[in-house]
């Protein structure tokens, strides 16, 4: 008797497992939950987000123009600029367009195709972000500490090869991270507590042990953030030591303005998602998780443009330029 009724449970638990297997199989889309708690401001936020997506998309875009138009940007430093600018414009536009596009028509499914999409994009761009600004550090390490060998270390095919890898270096190793998060049966619920598919939302809707992914997705982003930080942290201190020795208050100054710009959106970047990542996870909520991402995919790019364009002499030359061309006599 109790042999049957042991191996009716084993049946039962059998029969329950695949029940939940073949649910979480059969999961065709996720709910980005972003912004519905706020019900009464979703006008409010469309029109904040509409606007910053045009500021992204107008001021990154005056820089690449002005780039390419003016002679006297066709250096190392702009051309790198120049690939940044067009980063940040995909960057955003990975996220901000979903966010728009909820609020517009409070629709706040993505497909489970699309949410891969969206989390290996974001994870792509976002790593090669952490890597252009470890190529910009680069190029004003040897600009500033070593100038009679500026010309051919960052000759162009030198800057093509640099700009090519950090655009094309994360491509294999960030589709393998999410084949590999998205390889999981999701069986707890399709509500992803955020506005965009993020690693740490999505894990949390995974049935099973996820410790593997987590571990793997530590480890991949403290290598794709850690390693350009201190890249650019060992480059910075090379070039604070090399201006501090310069003989003129004038000539200091000088080559402290031309780091400037570049040293704030580092701060920027790297402290807000280091801050989102590496915190810990007592102190996570879905409500701060929410802000401190939106400070490094949104704030930070908006404020981009401004601070290479209004902190940097030859941005603002060529800019004028570009506006009054025809009114100045």
């Amino acid at each position: 008797m109790s042999d049957s009724v042991n191996e009716r449970g084993i049946f039962h638990d059998k029969e329950k497992a695949k029940s939940q297997q073949q649910a979480a199989s059969s999961l065709l889309h996720f709910v980005l939950l972003g912004f519905s708690e706020l019900p009464e401001l979703q006008g409010f936020l469309s029109g904040v987000f509409t606007i910053i997506y045009l500021v992204v998309l107008i001021g990154n875009s005056l820089i690449i123009t002005v780039t390419i138009l003016d002679p006297a940007l066709q250096r190392p430093m702009y051309i790198f600029l120049a690939n940044f600018s067009s980063l940040e414009i995909c960057y955003v536009s990975v996220t901000l367009p979903r966010i728009l596009f909820d609020l517009w028509t409070q629709k706040r499914n993505i497909s489970v195709l699309g949410c891969a999409t969206q989390l290996c994009f974001f994870l792509m761009l976002g790593t090669t972000e952490c890597f252009l600004l470890a190529v910009m550090s680069y190029d004003r390490y040897v600009a500033i500490c070593h100038p009679l060998h500026y010309p051919l270390l960052m000759n162009p095919k030198k800057c093509a090869q640099l700009a090519a890898a950090s655009w094309l270096g994360p491509v294999l190793v960030q589709i393998g991270q999410t084949c590999q998060i998205f390889s999981l049966h999701f069986c707890k619920s399709n509500q992803i507590a955020h506005f965009f598919c993020d690693i740490p939302p999505i894990l949390k809707l995974a049935c099973g042990d996820t410790s593997a992914q987590e571990v793997s997705a530590y480890v991949l982003t403290l290598l794709v953030g850690a390693v350009p930080f201190m890249l650019i942290l060992a480059s910075y201190c090379k070039i604070v030591s090399t201006i501090l020795r310069l003989p003129t208050a004038q000539g200091r100054a000088k080559a402290f303005s031309t780091c400037s710009s570049h040293l704030l959106v580092v701060l920027l970047f790297f402290g807000s998602s280091t801050i989102t990542y590496f915190r810990p996870k007592s102190s996570h909520s879905a409500r701060t998780d929410t802000l401190l991402s939106l400070f490094y995919t949104v704030v930070t790019p908006m404020f981009n443009p401004f601070i290479y364009s209004l902190r940097n002499k030859d941005v603002i030359v060529a800019l004028r330029k570009l506006f009054f061309k025809n009114t100045v006599p």
